[in-house]
This record gives structure tokens, sequence and C-alpha cells, in this order.
């Protein structure tokens, strides 16, 4: 989970860490692509609450009051959610918000992912949508990223996604770490969350839904512009990669179910 609430009134969220790597503006492969949102109103209580469910857990401490919990008005036309998950409760939950909204998408979904590992469950909500006629278009890490087994791993299922007619590219300048989808230009999530098994299973996870086109049309222009920054991965291409390749994928996706 990546959640910062200052005063119960502002919550951030989204990819970002505290570590050099996200005092950039990715300008170099030292400095980090990602996105991160500054949150007010009603929502900010929920964001306060998952908080404070990791925060009962290890200190065993209750969080309450004004202080924690201070009156709070709207803050725009937004309908906002705060989605979260743990494998302590309801450790699937975040997977079938995921699932539905993919499953509900009738016109295009837009994925960012710094970690894309999909289960066949998930494979198939996305090959189902792009067989009834949904645009996908995934962004991921290129060259740039922090660990060479999930690349395999994802790399290695990529071919019923690109068979199906997705748009898989590689992002270029520096490790790609955003986690956000857009479905049908209405929806917007954004957090902690990856497409893969550690974040649908084995983590606590949180993910801000936002219900709005306005939004949701800047955060596909930015993601245009991500898209725009990376390298289309073909079906061709990805067929005709080297053996070399194929075998670290394959040793990278007997461990899939851990990434």
């Amino acid at each position: 989970r990546k959640l910062l609430i200052v005063d119960g009134k502002v919550g951030f969220t989204g990819g970002v860490g505290i570590a050099p790597e996200w005092t950039g503006n990715a300008q170099d492969p030292s400095h980090w692509r990602d996105t991160h949102f500054h949150v007010e109103g009603p929502v900010v209580a929920q964001m306060q609450s998952v908080f404070i469910d990791n925060w009962i857990k290890v200190t065993g401490d209750v969080l309450h009051g004004p202080d924690y919990f201070p009156a709070l008005t709207h803050a725009g036309p937004q309908a906002a959610q705060m989605f979260s998950s743990s494998p302590s409760g309801g450790s699937e939950s975040m997977q079938l918000m995921y699932l539905l909204a993919v499953t509900a998408a009738t016109r295009s979904i837009d994925l960012s992912a710094a970690y894309f590992v999909p289960d066949e469950l998930t494979m198939h909500a996305l090959v189902a949508a792009l067989k009834r006629g949904v645009r996908l278009r995934i962004v991921l890490p290129g060259e740039h990223i922090d660990s060479d087994a999930v690349r395999g791993a994802s790399r290695a299922g990529w071919g019923p996604l690109l068979s199906a007619g997705a748009t898989i590219a590689e992002y270029g300048p520096t490790m790609y770490h955003c986690k956000l989808m857009i479905v049908d230009g209405l929806l917007t999530s954004v957090g902690s969350t990856n497409f893969d098994n550690r974040s649908f299973r084995l983590n606590d996870e949180a993910t801000l839904n936002i219900i709005d086109r306005g939004f949701a049309e800047a955060q596909t222009a930015t993601f245009e512009k991500d898209l725009a920054l990376s390298r289309p991965i073909s079906f061709a291409q990805w067929k005709a990669r080297p053996a070399s390749e194929r075998f670290h994928e394959w040793f990278a996706s007997l461990i899939e179910s851990q990434l």
C-alpha cells in the first residue's frame, strides 16, 4: 500500500515511494516514471481507514476522533472510492474488482503496469475483452526494470494478447513504475496494485477509483504521451525472439505464482 494522509484532510496515493528514484521527472534511467495523485474530499477518510487497518495490526492501537477523521466536505464533482485488499481478509477482492472492470469494458482499456504477470483467469478476461471489440493498450517497463525475472515471466505470456490484437509497448527512457487503469474513458484506477498474482492474492494493496470522464480524459492524454515514448512489440516480433530469451522467460515463469 502507498498511502500518505495529512491531518485527515489531504491524501496522496499512486505508485511513488520514498527513495531517490522518485526525486526527478523520468529525465534519465536513475529517475523513474510514475503517477501519484493528490486527493481531497470525503474519500480521504476512506484512505485513512485503510492506513488504520495496517496500524492496528502492527501496534494494536486504534486511532480515532476528529484528529484522524475531521469533518470533510466535497472538494470536486468526481465520485471516488478507496478499495483495499489483504491476504488476512478479502485477499482476492482486488482481483475481483479489476476483473469486473475488465469484463464491464465496452470500448477501451488503457493499462500502465510496472509488473504485469496476469494469471490464467485475468488473461482470459483480457482476451475476452479484445474478442468483443475492446481496444486494449498496455505500457510496461522495457530494458530499465528492477526485476528481470518479472519481465521474463511477463513476456512469456504475451502471445494470447498480441494475437488477439492488444497493443503492448515497452517504455524506453527509464523504469516505468506506473500502476494505472482507465476503462471506457470513465473509470480511472490508481494505487499500489500491480497486474500480478502478488498484488491480487499475496500483498496488502490499496487502489483509488475515480469515476469522471474529464479526469479519465486527462489521464488518457498522459498515457498516450507515455505510449509515444514506448516501443510496441508485434506478435511477429514476439514469436521471433531468440531462444536465449525464451529460455529465460520459461525459467522465470516457473515462479510466476510468487511474482
